[in-house]
């Protein structure tokens, strides 16, 4: 898969894509990052990048005509999604990020300032928004996508099944608890049919545990369950 981030500030990126399975995913060749400086197809002299709103108002909009230029120069149109990173946006979710983990091309866009000429929704696939709260730009949104998106890669992730019995996972509730040394602490024990060694009573256990915090926490999920 390549990931193309078109932003003004990617310097945001380069620690965290440079550490644990996006790094591991970049050294197998099962990833390649580009980052496309926004500012490179600014307006003038001075590489403007924004403009007042028409009608007035605080702020500044981000150009239409030079996103344009920013998205053209990487698009390939073999089997890729343009993605605007927005409040306005679809909700991300866990069966969006599988979605989008299929294409081989990923066209991200962060906004800064007030936000987006509203015709640049004409040249995008998606619109995704990872919570209704406002960030300061699309860089953090972006980095969550490229986090739930790349681990879903064949083979990135060693133990595939990690991934199927996760949150959010094939049952699509949430994941049963998990419990490692010491069986006790401060007096709360290990729940006996983990130590047992039945592997089909734990099955058991874990899956009534599944449903009963997911029953408790989001009871919702149990209409897809």
């Amino acid at each position: 898969m390549v990931i193309s981030i078109i932003t003004l500030f990617q310097q945001i990126f380069r620690e965290t894509f440079s550490v644990s399975i996006i790094k591991r995913a970049q050294d197998k060749n099962k990833l390649k990052i580009n980052f496309v400086d926004l500012r490179e197809f600014g307006i003038g002299k001075h590489k403007m990048v924004d403009d007042r709103p028409y009608g007035g108002g605080a702020g500044m909009v981000l150009r239409v005509d030079v996103l344009d230029k920013a998205i053209s120069s990487v698009r390939t149109k073999k089997n890729e999604a343009v993605i605007l990173l927005d409040p306005k946006g679809q909700r991300y979710d866990q069966n969006l990020a599988r979605e989008l983990s299929h294409f081989d091309h990923l066209v991200l866009i962060c906004g800064r300032y007030e936000g987006f000429d509203e015709r640049v929704r004409d040249l995008v696939d998606y619109e995704i928004s990872i919570g209704d709260y406002i960030l300061s730009g699309g860089e953090s949104a972006a980095i969550v996508l490229v986090d739930s998106i790349v681990r879903l890669i064949p083979d990135v992730i060693k133990k595939s099944e990690a991934i199927a019995l996760e949150s959010f996972g094939k049952n699509y509730i949430l994941e049963h608890p998990h419990y490692t040394r010491p069986s006790v602490f401060r007096g709360k024990k290990v729940p006996e049919v983990l130590l047992s060694g039945n592997f089909a009573e734990i099955e058991k256990y874990r899956t009534q545990e599944a449903q009963k915090l997911t029953r408790k926490r989001r009871p919702d999920m149990l209409v897809n369950y």
